[in-house]
C-alpha cells in the first residue's frame, strides 16, 4: 500500500503558532519604531519653535524703526518707544506674516501668566502703522520719570487678544532690559529695567528662563538684539 505526502494537524499547529509570533514580533517592533519617530519629531518641532521664537524676536528688535510721534497733552513729538520690565511697544519693520516684505508693525511685546496659572509666555500683537499718528494714539500723555525727572510719554495698558501670538511658553520668568549708553565708556555697562531716557536704547535684552529644564531638548536662553539707531528725536528730519 502506497502513503501519500502530507502534513499532520499538529505540524499545521506549530506552523501557525510560528508564524502568529513572527507578526506579533514584527508589530511590536513597528509600534516601537513609530513611537520612537513620533517622539523624535515632536522633539525635532519643539526645538525648531524655540529657535524661531528667538530668531523672530531678534528680528522684531533688530527692525526697530525710530518713529517720532504726537502724544496727548505733549508740546511736541516724542520718540515713541515704550520699554518696561515686562512690556515693549515700538514700531519695527518686520513683521510675522510677511517677515521683512511686509508693511511696518506697532509691536506690543509683553509677559502674560501661563496656562493654568503656571509660569509666564511671551507675547506679541501686531498693529498696522499707518504713520506717526497711529502710534501717537496708544501715548496718554506725558508724566516725569520718578528716578530721572525726565517727561517720558505714558502709554495704554497692553491686553492679549485673539490674535495674540505666543513667542515663548512655560517659562519660569521673563524680563525686559535696555542697554543705556554712558558718558564714560570705562564704566561698566549698565542695563536698565525702565527706559527713562529720550530716544532709544542702544540693545534690548529678554532675559527667560523653562518652567521644567529638559537638557534633551533645546531650551530658551537670553535674547540680546543690538538696536542701530543714529538719530535725535528732537532734530526735524526733511526728505530732498
Amino acid at each position: 500500500m502506497r502513503r501519500e505526502a502530507g502534513v499532520t494537524l499538529i505540524e499545521v499547529l506549530i506552523a501557525v503558532t510560528l508564524l502568529s509570533l513572527l507578526t506579533t514580533g514584527m508589530m511590536v517592533a513597528l509600534r516601537i519604531g513609530l513611537d520612537s519617530f513620533s517622539r523624535v519629531d515632536t522633539r525635532l518641532m519643539d526645538n525648531r519653535r524655540v529657535a524661531g521664537a528667538q530668531r523672530i524676536v531678534e528680528q522684531e528688535l533688530e527692525g526697530l524703526m525710530p518713529v517720532v510721534s504726537p502724544c496727548a497733552g505733549a508740546p511736541m513729538r516724542l520718540a515713541f518707544f515704550q520699554g518696561e520690565p515686562q512690556t515693549m511697544r515700538l514700531v519695527s519693520n518686520f513683521s510675522l506674516q510677511q517677515a521683512w516684505r511686509g508693511v511696518p508693525q506697532i509691536l506690543e511685546i509683553f509677559v502674560i501668566a501661563g496656562e493654568d496659572g503656571r509660569g509666564v509666555r511671551l507675547v506679541v500683537n501686531e498693529i498696522p502703522y499707518t504713520g506717526p499718528q497711529s502710534a501717537g494714539q496708544l501715548c496718554l500723555g506725558i508724566m516725569p520719570d520718578p528716578q530721572t525727572g525726565i517727561s517720558m510719554p505714558r502709554f495704554a495698558e497692553v491686553t492679549a487678544g485673539p490674535h495674540s501670538f505666543v513667542l515663548a511658553d512655560k517659562l519660569a520668568f521673563c524680563h525686559f532690559t535696555y542697554y543705556t549708553p554712558l558718558p564714560d565708556p570705562r564704566l561698566p555697562v549698565a542695563w536698565r529695567e525702565t527706559w527713562a531716557k529720550p530716544g532709544w536704547p542702544l540693545a534690548v535684552r529678554i532675559d527667560m528662563a523653562p518652567l521644567e529644564s529638559d537638557a534633551s531638548r533645546l531650551q530658551p536662553i537670553s535674547v540680546v538684539a543690538p538696536i542701530f539707531i543714529n538719530r535725535s528725536p528732537d532734530t526735524v528730519y526733511e526728505n530732498f
